[in-house]
């Protein structure tokens, strides 16, 4: 019932959208970029490896299929400074289990760059650099001034559910909603996701999800309409225990695939289609802390370190990036880890 409830939501999103959009639509590349930048420090550690791997309330955000396996109520809230703290990344959400195989999820996330500076010339009418006579009758080099402060200030809301069919399968969906602004100007839009996560032999998990599948739309209140293309983002992870050191070792890797004709920014590309690729490698000693090492789809080394205290898990991860500056992400995931929580048998 709550499945179908979803669909037909869905559904009338997609149809009243369309309705009150029409017109014609623009493929902008990067126009979702903001939905890019990850979540979670566990997962920025791993290089953004992660689609297989989520199973916290994290996947509402990496793979819808994922948010199925929690058992307790999960928060999350995560603060990034982005690039040499340029850009402020804040995020928060929480996940709830429902019945013996169900799962609701709700994310929130906000990326901003704020005060960003518009310049003008003194004088409009002289070339840059260039002298001219003031008012005044003074000799002066016609240079920029700041004119005014303003920011762009991007925001996502999720609305994930999720199943667990068996032991083996679980799939799940996302309706996001998105609201842009730069200065004066905004936008907002809506986007579908799919998610999947399949353990067809032994340890091996296969994650799947399927991004933006039937477009997110963008309108801005200028009349400028964009399109968010769908990607698919796949991956692979083999966790494995071992006894004589106390802990456990979780390789991953995952593959996404664009189709926004990216030739200058992807790892690999064939016409319209790219393909970047992450790495990552998680050991945790007896569930009470662990270390982090990837290389995300940007190339970039990446490192991180987790602790966990009763009902709470505390990440820190970094990445590294020659031009833009370094980033670094701290997250704080909270479970409700009591009996009367817990999901039902």
């Amino acid at each position: 019932m709550i499945c179908r409830a979803m669909l037909l939501l869905t559904f009338s999103l997609v149809v009243c959208t369309g309705s009150l959009l029409g017109g014609d639509f623009t493929t902008a590349k990067y126009a979702g970029e903001f939905l890019n930048l990850g979540v979670g420090g566990r997962s920025l550690g791993m290089g953004g490896a992660f689609v297989s791997v989520a199973r916290d309330v994290t996947s509402g955000y990496w793979n819808p299929a994922g948010l199925a396996f929690l058992d307790y109520p999960e928060f999350m809230l995560m603060h990034s400074s982005q690039f040499s703290g340029v850009v402020n990344y804040d995020y928060g959400s929480f996940g709830l289990p429902v019945g013996k195989r169900s799962s609701f999820g709700i994310s929130i996330f906000r990326v901003g760059v704020d005060d960003i500076k518009e310049t003008a010339l003194t004088n409009p009418d002289v070339e840059l650099g260039e002298t001219y006579v003031d008012e005044n009758g003074q000799l002066v080099r016609n240079t920029p001034f700041v004119e005014n402060l303003f920011n762009s200030t991007d925001y996502a809301f999720y609305l994930t559910y999720s199943k667990r069919v068996s032991d083996g399968f679980s799939y799940g969906g996302n309706v996001k909603f998105v609201n842009r602004s730069l200065g004066d100007n905004s936008a907002w839009g809506v986007g579908f996701d799919l998610g999947f996560i399949f353990n067809p032999v032994s340890r091996l998990i296969i994650g799947v999800n399927l991004q933006d599948v039937t477009s997110t739309m963008i309108a801005w209140d200028t009349g400028r309409r964009e399109l968010i293309t769908p990607s698919i983002r796949t991956g692979v992870s083999y966790p494995l225990t071992f006894s004589a050191i106390g802990g456990k070792v979780q390789p991953a890797v995952d593959f996404v695939f664009r189709f926004e004709n990216r030739r200058e920014s992807a790892q690999a590309h064939i016409g319209n289609a790219s393909l970047d690729l992450n790495l990552g490698w998680e050991y945790k000693y007896r569930d009470a802390f662990a270390i982090r090492v990837g290389s995300s789809e940007v190339g970039q080394f990446t490192a991180g370190a987790g602790l966990r205290f009763p009902k709470l898990h505390i990440d820190y991860a970094f990445l590294g990036h020659e031009d833009l500056g370094n980033t670094h992400r701290i997250s704080a995931r909270l479970t409700l880890e009591e009996p009367r929580f817990k999901r039902g048998e």
